[in-house]
């Protein structure tokens, strides 16, 4: 489970030969470093798709959870674009910056709908606003007027009840990259990949 904002213990320095097994536990460790570190919205991730046809669109978003089968979790309208692109092509890639500490995490891998109860506790959580939004509108389509907005939001009547087109989605890292930036450019770069056991490499700069 993701750790809780502002309950993370201190994080050792980054040695990949005293690293745990799973990309799991390593990703709690940096993730709780950056909270105590302040870094700000350490849960910001972008998020990288693409369509049939293989063309890749990229946006950045919010980390959910992270489950101990290696998923990382997300929610997004299935209307969306990116929504149309994992129904098409259900892969997608994470990418974790937190420039002060000179560190990043790349998650890699194939994309699963959560259960409806998970979908659900996912909407009923966000503000009345993002709900009735996620309600009224289509996302990434287009408008010409910011009324349209405005009369849509005030057409809606019931937003306890999540839309048919909410889901919550898992990334299940099939690959996950830590990198360590260095000054001189070695940068550090530890890669887990599952086959089916986690197996840890380490990468040139």
């Amino acid at each position: 489970m993701l750790a809780a904002v502002g309950h993370c213990g201190a994080c050792q320095e980054f040695d990949p030969a005293r690293v745990p097994d799973d990309p799991v536990a390593l990703f709690d460790e940096w993730f709780c470093h950056a909270v105590d570190s302040g870094v700000p919205e350490p849960h910001a991730m972008t998020l990288a798709t693409a369509d049939a046809a293989g063309r890749p669109s990229a946006r950045v978003l919010i980390l959910k959870d992270v489950g101990p089968d290696a998923s990382w979790h997300f929610a997004s309208s299935a209307a969306s674009r990116k929504g149309r692109e994992l129904t098409a092509n259900p892969v997608a890639a994470l990418t974790f910056y937190w420039p002060a500490l000179g560190r990043q995490v790349r998650v890699e891998g194939p994309v699963l709908v959560d259960p409806p109860e998970v979908s659900a506790a996912d909407f009923l959580a966000r503000s009345p606003t993002a709900r009735a939004l996620a309600t009224a509108g289509t996302q990434s389509a287009p408008y010409t007027d910011a009324a349209e907005v405005t009369a849509a939001l005030a057409g809606v009547r019931d937003t306890d009840v999540a839309p048919a087109h909410w889901r919550s989605y898992a990334v299940h890292a099939e690959a996950v990259e830590f990198w360590q930036s260095d000054p001189d450019r070695r940068h550090l770069r530890l890669c887990y990949r599952r086959s089916p056991d986690w197996t840890r490499t380490l990468l040139w700069p």
